[in-house]
This record gives C-alpha cells, structure tokens and sequence, in this order.
C-alpha cells in the first residue's frame, strides 16, 4: 500500500516536470512537504477539456455515489489489478486517471516483537516520478459544493522492494504520462499493461524516525537514516 509519502518539488518544478506552463493561485504554496498522508490536499496533473493542468486533490477518493465522503479514508489506495472493476474506482479508472508527483514513499516494516518500523523508500539519486491515480467528484446534497479527490493505485512491489512490503505504487513512465492522463483511452489492457512493478530504475530505501508515524509531524529531517530499532526485522 502507499499511506505516507514525501515530496521535495516546488510548484515551479512540478509544472517542468509535467510540461504546464501554468498553475492556478496557492498551488504548491506548502511544497515541499516530507509527511504527506491522507485526507490532505495533495497536488496532482491531470487533463480536462483536451490539455494538462495541475491542480491540488484530496487524498481519499470519495465516489459520486457515496453517502458520506468519510468514505475517502477507506480508498486512500486502489488495486491497479482490480480498480476496473471495482464500484467505487471503475468508472475513474476508465476516464478520470491522474499522474501524483512524489520523491517516495513510507513503509512500515513489522518487527519480531510487533513493533513497526518506518522506512523511506525512493529512487537512487532521489529522482522525482509520477504516481498513477484515479481522481473523482462528488456533490454534497447538502451544501452543493463539489469535493475533488484522489487515490493511488498500487501493484506488486518490484524486486529490490519487495523485502520491504508486498506492494508499492505504481510508477507510470514517462514515455506514457499522456497515454495515462488521455480520457479518451478507455481500454483496460493497455492501462493495466502501465500497472507493472517498476524495475527500470534501482530503488533503496533505509530506516526513518518513528516521528513520522505522526503526519503532524514535518521537515526533511524525517528522511535521516536511523538505525532499525526493531529487533530481527529480517531476520
């Protein structure tokens, strides 16, 4: 699963990234951020009447038909492998995918006596990538005022990862960012066919402070290696 991740971008080099030329107000104006987690807004490209745009999403994707968006703290993540067929993503996955910056992730990793060790994990070189998401709208009947939301959608960890947890993100390459982001493409084999554990670039990962177990808790020091204080973790 992906429940934590960190980003070191700044608006500018977002939009560079994703080719946008522009960004509406107050996009990014808390980047970066290193403990990024659910039900916060995070930002996100994706493309609406035929070109790309970034906008900031809440993370927790609250289907249109939902009672209570609530819901979103449930669907924080989709599986890439299931989403197309599943009620609450389907219809997202088939119009409404979406490309989530990220300089990595955190994972917990369980310990011999129960305890749970935080780690980063991230590409050699700390390169940026682009997370596959599904993003939706819902109305409030009440209010009528209209949530945007996200999920990231997850697969099988790759190799080097695997030790950590038994998935991780999907990682849409480049070469298949508008592919992605296009409404238009509707096929489910060739969107799930994008959902592979990435194993082109080399992945490390080390232990973090258990200060990150609290998303309130923030700054780049939560990225400094500790030593694993769980006893045996591979063991």
């Amino acid at each position: 699963m992906c429940g934590r991740f960190f980003l070191k971008l700044e608006a500018e080099a977002i939009a560079a990234l994703f080719d946008v030329a522009s960004w509406p107000p107050g996009f990014g104006l808390n980047l970066p951020r290193f403990n990024i987690g659910p039900g916060q807004d995070i930002p996100v490209a994706l493309a609406r009447d035929g070109r790309r745009e970034l906008i900031e999403l809440k993370w927790g994707l609250v289907p249109s038909w939902a009672d209570d968006p609530a819901i979103g703290f449930k669907t924080m993540n989709a599986r890439s492998e299931t989403a197309h067929e599943k009620p609450a993503f389907r219809e997202a996955f088939r119009r409404r995918r979406c490309l989530i910056p990220a300089s990595g992730f955190y994972e917990w990793k369980e310990g011999t006596a129960g305890s749970k060790q935080p780690y980063a994990a991230f590409r050699n070189g700390g390169e940026p990538y682009a997370m596959g998401g599904l993003w939706e709208t819902w109305d409030d009947p009440v209010s009528g005022e209209t949530l945007e939301t996200c999920t990231v959608l997850t697969c099988p960890a790759n190799t080097r990862l695997r030790a950590l947890h038994e998935r991780m993100p999907v990682i849409v390459p480049r070469v298949d960012w508008s592919m992605w982001l296009d409404p238009r493409v509707e096929g489910v084999a060739p969107l799930r066919a994008i959902c592979q554990p990435d194993e082109a670039m080399r992945w490390s990962y080390h232990p973090v402070s258990t200060r990150v177990n609290r998303v309130k808790n923030e700054g780049p020091g939560l990225l400094d290696e500790v030593m694993d204080e769980s006893a045996g973790l591979f063991g």
